[in-house]
């Protein structure tokens, strides 16, 4: 009947199709297999021929997974010469292309699961547990050899703060940290120049994680961005005396906001902005001034207390040193917060680590592959902080 609707089992048709397509590529490696003896031993099989040059013996068996499916390869034997083959090469790199797509995929964000997934699609089996595994150790060498890589520029600005994951510790699950600091260098590209762990982000965490960056060469520290983390103030004038600290102003902000009541939250975060919009170090400070007495007045003693006890700090950017064409992005953590956004969704796919190590190096992973792009464009014109150094010294 012309109406009549054609049924199809797609299951059973691909199912055919794959087995069929499988079959096909077994066939024509073996046949390529053969052709390659012949050409070796210079004679056919069977052939008599006063040109032969070896003699075939036999053959044997050799599993290879490609995209297809399992081949099962006749692989010729010789007698008189090496059966070297260069399609089993071809396809073993091809094969490897295919492992280190699947690896790329695992350190981008994708979970172990769908990795496996995926790998049974492209290759008709799950890749091995122990092949994954050592494929991973040889890119934490990689990573281990990029996080203590020597130093060779001046970094002007330094920004640092902490992203918190959740890892087995003593037996229970904690938040810890891993501490990050990311350099603009004196060519006004930026770069991530320290990843290591930093447990509860505590000082003795900050000197030792700076202490490691001057070890490896920091140096030329203008200024250093941040949010008020335990011990870091304190830290950065003992290890970096020729540096500067500027406080994250959206932290500071968001910090003295907390301390308002709803009734006026509006009202203050637009006077916090009108602080922020001054042009000078001395009329922002004059601002914050009125804005903290204001808050006074409305009862808001405790977002006054804390607005007159960190605007010194938040209002770093403002001083002559530093262009005003900078100021829009030295002024915040904005840069590193964003990069660590891209590390929690990785991490949240994990969930609790069984180690640091582990965390950390996945995190290092994460970082490198978010950031392979930074090196093209440059962030900053440099050129114009030379132009304040003359100034003032």
């Amino acid at each position: 009947m012309p109406n009549q609707i054609l049924q199809v089992d797609e299951n059973m048709l691909e199912t055919k199709l794959d087995r069929l397509v499988s079959e096909k590529v077994e066939q024509l490696l073996n046949a390529m297999l053969d052709a390659e003896a012949d050409e070796i031993t210079g004679a056919a099989r069977y052939e008599r021929s006063g040109e032969r040059k070896a003699y075939r013996a036999g053959h044997y068996e050799r599993c290879l997974t490609v995209k297809a499916g399992t081949m099962t390869l006749k692989v010729p034997k010789l007698k008189g010469a090496l059966f070297e083959s260069a399609v089993i090469d071809r396809y073993r790199r091809r094969e490897e292309s295919v492992e280190e797509a699947l690896i790329d995929m695992y350190l981008a964000g994708v979970s172990t699961r769908q990795v496996d997934d995926i790998s049974r699609l492209l290759r008709g089996e799950r890749m091995p547990s122990q092949t994954l595994s050592d494929k991973l150790k040889r890119v934490y060498e990689q990573i281990d050899q990029w996080r203590n890589r020597p130093l060779g520029r001046e970094y002007p600005y330094l920004f640092v703060d902490g992203v918190w994951h959740k890892r087995t510790w003593g037996g229970s699950v904690e938040t810890v940290s891993v501490l990050v600091a990311i350099g603009v260098d004196d060519t006004g590209h930026r770069e991530v120049i320290g990843v290591a762990e930093g447990m509860k982000e505590d000082r003795a965490s900050w000197e030792g994680f700076l202490r490691s960056l001057i070890e490896r060469g920091l140096k030329g520290v203008r200024l250093v961005v941040g949010d008020r983390c335990a011990g870091l103030v304190s830290t950065v004038n003992a290890m970096l005396p020729d540096a500067r600290y500027q406080r994250c102003v959206v932290h500071f902000m968001r910090n003295v906001l907390s301390k308002v009541s709803h009734k006026h939250a509006a009202w203050a975060a637009g006077a916090l902005k009108a602080v922020f919009a001054m042009e000078s170090r001395d009329a922002a400070l004059e601002k914050a001034g009125q804005v903290a007495a204001q808050m006074d007045a409305k009862g808001l003693k405790a977002a006054a207390s804390c607005l007159r006890e960190g605007m010194g700090e938040a209002t770093t950017y403002l001083l002559d040193d530093y262009p005003v064409e900078h100021r829009r992005r030295i002024r915040t953590n904005n840069m590193i917060e964003r990069l660590n956004r891209e590390i929690r969704r990785r991490t949240r796919v994990v969930g609790s680590f069984p180690d640091g190590r582990s965390a950390l190096m996945l995190i290092c992973a994460r970082i490198r592959y978010v950031t392979a792009g930074w090196t093209d464009r440059r962030y900053l014109d440099m050129s114009r902080l030379g132009d304040t150094m003359q100034t003032t010294d």
